[in-house]
């Protein structure tokens, strides 16, 4: 059975066991996040599942942002349009970026991306082409609690995002869920 053929029988599953009501709290929970939150997160695995009960984030309090090592490439990426939206569509007054220790990011360089690519059958030109631009971020980032930093700094910074915007900057650590502050948007 492949991967999506397990996801479609485990979803037939929850459908027979779960009950569903449309018209109650399905209905009920917004599109807009009862928080006025945005959490930007890195997409490790080990985060889901831990990272909204460690903040105490339930289903509708917050909208959900995960990239590779929550890193932002560039000032009108495509998570700062998915904060523009959440900003101005739909109430968001408040951003958390999110690192966490034991990070891949930090030894993923963008040779090592290139040397994987041409194991998996990319072509050689291909990946000249967009080495330069994997270098960019692969090699830009070494340290999660400094990309932490620099996310803060570049959010606070970004001409899109207003000012009267909270940014914080927490690490979490996979394996325990405990939160160490790195910086506080009331700085």
């Amino acid at each position: 059975m492949t991967r999506l053929e397990e996801m479609l029988a485990a979803n037939a599953a929850y459908q027979k066991r779960a009950p569903h009501d449309y018209t109650g709290e399905n209905r009920r929970t917004s599109k807009l996040p009862k928080k006025k939150l945005a959490i930007f997160a890195c997409m490790d695995t080990r985060l889901t599942g831990l990272l909204e009960p460690a903040l105490g984030i339930a289903r509708g309090d917050a909208k959900v942002i995960k990239t590779v090592g929550n890193y932002l490439s560039g000032s009108l990426d495509s998570v700062i349009r998915s904060l523009m939206i959440a900003i101005y569509e739909l109430g968001v007054e408040e951003i958390v970026v999110i690192g966490h220790y034991e990070c891949g990011m930090a030894k993923t360089t963008a040779d090592s991306l290139a040397r994987a690519m041409r194991e998996r059958g990319i072509a050689e030109d291909v990946i000249a082409a967009a080495h330069e631009e994997l270098a960019e971020w692969a090699d830009a980032f070494h340290d999660p609690v400094e990309n932490v930093r620099h996310a803060v700094e570049t959010l606070r910074g970004n001409p899109y995002i207003p000012k009267s915007v909270k940014v914080h900057g927490l690490m979490i650590h996979p394996r325990t869920a405990k939160l160490d502050l790195i910086v506080s948007g009331d700085a």
